[in-house]
Parts: C-alpha cells; sequence; structure tokens
C-alpha cells in the first residue's frame, strides 16, 4: 500500500542520532555511521523525528510501504516504559490517529498484567482532553471536529452603499509552510498564530484579534509535516525574537494540536515569551482566552 513514511537523506545524515530517541516507535536506529529506518511496519509517518534533526535530513515521502501497525509497536515499546508510552500516544492523539491510538490502548489493557506501571496514570495523561468521550465514540466519522452542523443567523438589513471592512492583513505570505520565521514582520513582533477556520467561524477576527499583529495559519489535523511548525515557532521565539504570541483554535479537539506545538518550541527556546490561549467556538464565541 501506499502511505505517508519518512526518509532519510543520507548524505545529510551526520549520524548525531538526536532523532532516535524522539521516534516513540523504535523505527531509527543508527547503523554504520548513518541513521536508518529498519522497519516500515514501525513508522507511522507522522514525522515526530524531523524537528529534531539539525541537518535537515528527514522529510516525509509517500510511497508504497508495509502499513503501520500499533499492536507490533506496542509490543516494543512497553519495555522503555511509561513515559514513553504517554509520548507516543499523546502522538497519535494530536494527529487526530484515533484507530491507531484506541488499538494500543487495548493493546495495554488486554496486557495490563505484564504493565511495570499503572494503566490508568497513562490514561488519565491520555484522556484528560476528552478525545475519546461518549460523544466522539457515537458519532459515523469518529472526530467532532468534522460534525456537519447549520446555524440559524438573523437576516440583516444591508445597502449597495455599505462601506467594505478594511482587511487588517499586514503580510504575505501566512501559511505556515511558507513562511521565514526570521521574516522581518516577525522581528520584534506580536504573533498570532491561527487555525485556519477561525478567520472564518469569528465575525470581528481582523478588527479585534489580527489587527498590529504578524500572522501564521495551520491546520494541525490536515497539514503535513507539522513537526516542522515547531522548529519555526522556536525561531520566531530565539531569531526574530517576537515580543507576545497569541495561539487561536477552535473549540473541535483536533484543533488542540496547535497550542501543543507552540508549547513544545516555547519550552525547547532559549527565550522566554508570552504566550496566550484563544478558544473560538464554532459560532464564533469565545470560549477561553487566558494567558498560559
Amino acid at each position: 500500500m501506499k502511505r505517508d513514511i519518512i526518509k532519510i537523506d543520507e548524505d545529510l545524515c551526520n549520524g548525531c542520532g538526536l532523532c532516535v530517541p524522539n521516534c516513540h516507535e523504535g523505527a531509527l536506529q543508527v547503523i554504520d555511521g548513518k541513521v536508518r529506518l529498519i522497519s516500515d511496519l514501525m513508522c507511522d509517518g507522522l514525522g515526530a523525528c524531523i524537528g529534531h534533526c539539525p541537518e535537515g535530513a528527514i522529510t516525509i515521502e509517500h510511497r508504497e510501504a508495509v502499513p503501520y501497525n500499533e499492536t507490533s509497536v506496542m509490543e516494543e515499546m512497553i519495555s522503555k516504559g511509561k513515559n514513553v508510552i504517554i509520548a507516543h500516544l499523546k502522538h497519535l492523539k494530536d494527529h487526530n490517529e484515533i484507530g491507531f491510538l484506541n488499538d494500543g490502548i487495548s493493546y495495554l489493557k488486554k496486557n495490563e498484567q505484564n504493565l511495570t506501571f499503572d494503566l490508568n496514570e497513562v490514561l488519565i495523561k491520555i484522556q484528560n482532553n476528552e478525545i475519546m468521550n461518549n460523544q466522539e465514540e457515537k458519532m459515523a466519522c469518529g472526530c467532532p471536529g468534522s460534525m456537519e452542523r447549520t446555524f440559524d443567523i438573523p437576516a440583516c438589513e444591508t445597502t449597495n452603499d455599505t462601506p467594505q471592512t478594511k482587511s487588517e492583513l499586514r503580510q504575505w505570505p501566512v501559511q505556515m509552510h511558507l513562511l521565514n520565521p526570521n521574516a522581518p514582520f516577525f522581528r520584534n513582533a506580536d504573533v498570532v498564530i491561527t487555525a485556519d477556520c477561525v478567520a472564518f467561524a469569528l465575525g470581528n477576527y481582523h478588527q479585534k484579534y489580527l489587527k498590529g499583529k504578524s500572522v501564521g495559519i495551520a491546520c494541525p489535523k490536515l497539514d503535513s509535516n507539522t513537526e516542522s511548525y515547531i522548529e519555526k515557532f522556536r525561531l520566531m521565539i530565539d531569531e526574530a525574537k517576537v515580543n507576545t504570541i497569541t495561539v487561536m483554535i477552535m473549540e473541535v479537539p483536533c484543533c488542540g494540536g496547535l497550542i501543543q506545538m507552540v508549547k513544545t518550541a516555547s519550552d525547547q527556546a532559549e527565550r522566554k515569551v508570552p504566550i496566550k490561549l484563544i478558544v473560538v467556538g464554532v459560532q464564533g464565541d469565545i470560549l477561553q482566552e487566558n494567558w498560559i
């Protein structure tokens, strides 16, 4: 079958091995001075290792590969301990791989008697975002963020004389894959990192939240190679020296990956900057707004 899987450029790889411990699935090893993908079966293709390669030697490609198998991964991972398993399951959750997440948890439950740690501690950490709540389990699509909804909007009177609302966008491009984190418009700027859907749900997005700020937009569920975003956010903090970062996400669970990326980048950065989280409801109301 064809699927996403990592690719290692041996000319760029210097064999440092920094990516190896960050592949929780155990698909990478340093062999003969180079990092090798030792098993297609173990690689989930989500790219957790990419942001830890200082040489940029790891990318994602779409090719024929043996299907990923979460059960096989868990069989090898149990010996690595509770923290590695938590990191792995959270990685699956952040990428909305609910099927693999359920497979992994099912394996742990079936083999609970062989575990050297308390399974309940793992489940509490994984399930605290309610990614596996009853509402989701009852939905055919398996994802609250994909549930179709229609809103009744009161009619309002408009005329041809209604002035056009001014755009507050002060830069281009805006999509995270296209952005240079050292671009002039990021230097010493207040930055808003916005999930794609926010500007469509929030009527006053430009006037209240974008005005005077630089922006990056992303979708943590549908974008590929989102691990590269973490390094871009870190460079914004350490090199562009941004003043503040406001992360705006929708209320749906799959949006939570965006704030996790920014927090990870902040943890890795040498500088510290204030980070604000704003959670927007699907009908345009603000559900949460606080500094974290």
